[in-house]
């Protein structure tokens, strides 16, 4: 149900026609994020993806938003390590509309000075929200943890100091070096004709800049022995967060990982939301997650938890991994966590808008777009004895970080728990 062109200059446009939908999802990726940025520019792709709804030579930022939620829709952005993505849901009868306005934000912007100089205000409220809600900042602090003095260890918001130098000039000739034919993506689904969109889309693409796709600087941080951080706060819960360091998303291993997620906190089935939170009650929230990249990925581990169970958690928590080191996963732990897997992946795939996203996030993670049928497969053919060696490999303490925001003054409870390993 996939169509992909690429156009002249570059600019690649891809499509999932669902005509039975009444609604079009609609994004225009660009492959830059927070991991190509040098140090001085840390949080410009964050700042720029809020620079573009700020108004344009023909729209103020009142307008933007008004052109599409006047006709029912919505329009938002996100920005990632790797890409920055603006998207927008609509009936279909209105795409033309909507298409027209992306395009003016993302070729027209005015960058104003005055709206620079107030939009650097908002983004230091953003980063104090954050600052303020230790869920989020513990996954900060885990980053900076991971990976120490490189880009994939910064705030994806930049800091109030790399804010203050952005300069018009500085976001302009950034924009300009990135955005380009290149490194565009342009993705629908829903209710609309691959041969419609290319025809649109080729009225603008001549526009885009030409250039070339920027590289970063690759994951190759050395870690010999477990990283522990604390940020000592007071605060009524403390947030911990977990990560190990895995493998890239081209590596085949990825599906086992995936799996092994599954069993030990993906959901509430999984072993660590069982253990700590249905059997002994020490946490409301507690969860794992994996997460891949061109040259990496993470698995996380995340608690909300009273001070005074910090101990009784982490021994929990070492158990479970422990389990996963040493133990097959059981034929019914192994089934349900396929399934499960499986019928997320269906799930997701009923809307337009995840259908977009799926366009983007694989066209630019991997130049071409996998089918659903295909990850199915992969994820149905994962052995008990694949997620074994996967916990194995990869559940080591030399590729552990550990991140914390509690009122706690030391680390000696996590550096027991750690130094006793996981085998």
């Amino acid at each position: 149900m996939y169509e992909i062109s690429r156009l002249k200059n570059g600019v690649v446009v891809a499509t999932a026609e669902m005509p039975h939908m009444a609604s079009t999802s609609l994004g225009v990726w660009v492959g830059v994020g927070g991991r190509y940025e040098p140090s001085p520019s840390n949080g410009m792709c964050h700042f720029i993806e809020h620079m573009l709804f700020k108004g344009t030579q023909k729209r103020t930022a009142r307008e933007i938003s008004a052109a599409v939620e006047g006709i029912g829709g919505y329009l938002n952005a996100f920005t990632g390590e790797e890409s920055t993505c603006f998207y927008s849901r609509a009936s279909h009868e209105q795409f033309a509309r909507v298409l027209e306005v992306i395009m003016d934000m993302f070729l027209n912007s005015r960058f104003a000075p005055d709206d620079i100089e107030k939009e650097r205000g908002v983004v230091k409220e953003e980063i104090a929200m954050y600052l303020d809600q230790p869920h989020q900042h513990v996954q900060e602090l885990l980053n900076e943890t991971m990976w120490p003095g490189h880009p994939l260890g910064r705030p994806l918001t930049g800091t109030p100091k790399t804010l203050d130098d952005f300069t018009r000039k500085k976001v302009i000739e950034y924009q300009q070096s990135n955005y380009n034919a290149r490194t565009t993506v342009i993705t629908a689904a829903g209710n609309v004709r691959h041969r419609e969109l290319v025809k649109a889309v080729a009225h603008y693409a001549r526009y885009f800049p030409e250039g070339k796709r920027p590289t970063f600087l690759p994951a190759d941080v050395a870690q010999d022995k477990p990283r522990i951080k604390l940020f000592t706060k007071a605060t009524e819960q403390m947030q911990i967060a977990m990560g190990f360091r895995l493998c890239s998303r081209h590596d085949d291993r990825r599906f086992a990982l995936r799996v092994l997620n599954a069993i030990l906190g993906d959901n509430m089935s999984s072993r660590l939301f069982q253990s700590l939170r249905e059997d002994h009650g020490l946490a409301y929230s507690v969860h794992s997650s994996v997460h891949f990249l061109e040259d990496t990925g993470v698995l996380t581990i995340s608690a909300g938890l009273d001070d005074d169970n910090l101990a009784k958690a982490l021994e929990l928590i070492r158990r479970e991994l422990r389990c996963c080191v040493s133990t097959l996963p059981t034929v019914k732990e192994l089934r349900q966590a396929r399934d499960y897997l499986i019928g997320q992946l269906d799930l997701t795939l009923e809307n337009t808008e995840n259908h977009m996203m799926w366009l983007g996030d694989h066209l630019l993670g991997y130049g071409k777009v996998h089918s659903r049928a295909d990850i199915a497969k992969r994820v149905g053919v994962v052995t008990a004895a694949q997620v074994r060696a996967v916990a194995r490999e990869f559940l080591k303490p030399e590729r552990l970080s550990v991140a914390m925001v509690s009122p706690l003054k030391d680390d000696r409870i996590v550096s027991r728990a750690v130094a006793a390993g996981f085998s």
